[in-house]
This record gives structure tokens, C-alpha cells and sequence, in this order.
């Protein structure tokens, strides 16, 4: 993980650690909105409210502030996977997962899109974790999931796209927010409309899986 300037000579104070939050609070709005090539510095700070030098205390270049922030996502955006147990239900840990994610978009939509963002560009800061520590993730997981083919628990699929597929249906409510809306429109587009997804995702999925338990 990124190591802020500021941590590598002393131990933080209480004040320099809410400064630090600050920082990264400020540069997550910035990098979500405008994406890492048309942020700079400057933004941050003001988005902030402190000088460009107080930053660069901090983190030493724009490249730190976003690789910390990116690996931050990416550590939490991996949680509700590694909560996929291989001794659950089929049925109560897919849907669990679909709910979680859907939470993770509703609650943390600007960092599913400076996730999107840097995925986008070619994923340039953080290609290693995708290669490494997601990877092996993800390879465990579809690991559980053809286990439960095996032993009949749900239909045969082929593990990793049905992942990609998650990933997909339930990051759009973040990444494409605007868009779900404006088509829902007034009636249907408040905050209802992550339980409605909810709903719409766990029969879409249970119903293509055929789980018995």
C-alpha cells in the first residue's frame, strides 16, 4: 500500500491522520469526477481546503494520492468475496453476495467509479494486485462454486463468468447511476431502486442456477 510522506519519518498525530483523511477524501471526489489524467493537484487541495505544499507533505505526487485510494477500494470491494464460504448454502451465499454488492454500490458509488475509472485506462496502478491478489481470489472462489456443480447443489455454469456477471449488474447502479435515474424516472428512481434490483438480480441468478440447497 502507498505509504503517505508524512508516515515514512515520524509516527502520525491524531491531527495529521484527519489531515491525511482530508486529503484522500478530497482526492476521491476529484479523481471519481474527472478521472486520474484530468485531476491535478491544485484540485485537490482546494477540494480540501488546504495549500498544494500542506499536500504534497502528505502524499509526494498525485500518483501516491490515487494509488492509495486505489488500493483502499480494491481491498474493500474484495470483501464481500472472501466472505463466499464454501461450507454455506449455494443458494444464501450468491445472494448474500449479489446483496453486498449492491450495498457497496449504494453506499460507495464515487469509489466504484474511480475503480471503473482506472479499469478503464488500462488498470496502469494497480495491474499487479488484478494479476496477483485478485486473481487468486477469484480463482478460489470458482473453486467453491465448481465444487457445488460437482455435488449437484446448483446448475453447471462456468464459475468465472457468472463473477464477471455479478460484477457487472450490480456495479452498474454505481458506475452508470445517472443513467438508472433518469430512465426510472421520479416514481421508481429513489432509493428503492436497490431492493428493486435486489429482487431482480437474486431471480435472475437463482432462477439460471437452479439451486436446491
Amino acid at each position: 500500500m502507498a505509504i503517505p510522506r508524512a508516515a515514512k519519518t515520524q509516527k502520525r498525530t491524531r491531527i495529521q491522520e484527519e489531515k491525511q483523511e482530508a486529503i484522500l477524501e478530497a482526492a476521491l471526489s476529484v479523481f471519481s469526477t474527472n478521472g486520474f489524467r484530468g485531476s491535478t493537484i491544485d484540485q485537490i487541495a482546494e477540494a480540501a481546503g488546504m495549500s498544494k505544499p500542506n499536500v504534497l507533505y502528505y502524499f509526494r505526487t498525485k500518483e501516491a494520492m490515487h494509488r492509495a485510494l486505489i488500493e483502499r477500494v480494491l481491498d474493500t470491494w474484495l470483501d464481500p468475496l472472501r466472505a463466499f464460504d464454501a461450507e454455506g448454502n449455494p443458494e444464501s451465499e450468491i445472494r448474500s453476495y449479489i446483496r453486498r454488492k449492491l450495498e457497496m454500490s449504494r453506499d460507495f458509488p464515487r469509489e466504484s467509479r474511480l475503480f471503473a475509472n482506472e479499469i478503464l485506462q488500462g488498470a496502469p496502478h494497480i495491474e499487479d494486485e488484478l494479476k496477483g491478489p485478485l486473481k487468486q481470489l477469484v480463482d478460489e472462489k470458482v473453486e467453491v462454486i465448481r465444487a457445488w456443480v460437482k455435488a449437484g447443489r446448483m446448475a453447471k455454469c462456468d464459475p468465472y463468468h457468472l463473477i464477471f456477471s455479478i460484477w457487472s449488474t450490480t456495479q452498474h447502479y454505481a458506475d452508470f447511476d445517472v443513467q438508472v435515474r433518469a430512465v426510472l424516472g421520479d416514481k421508481n428512481g429513489g432509493e428503492g431502486r436497490f431492493e428493486d434490483a435486489a429482487r431482480h438480480l437474486e431471480q435472475l441468478f437463482m432462477g439460471g442456477l437452479r439451486i436446491n440447497g
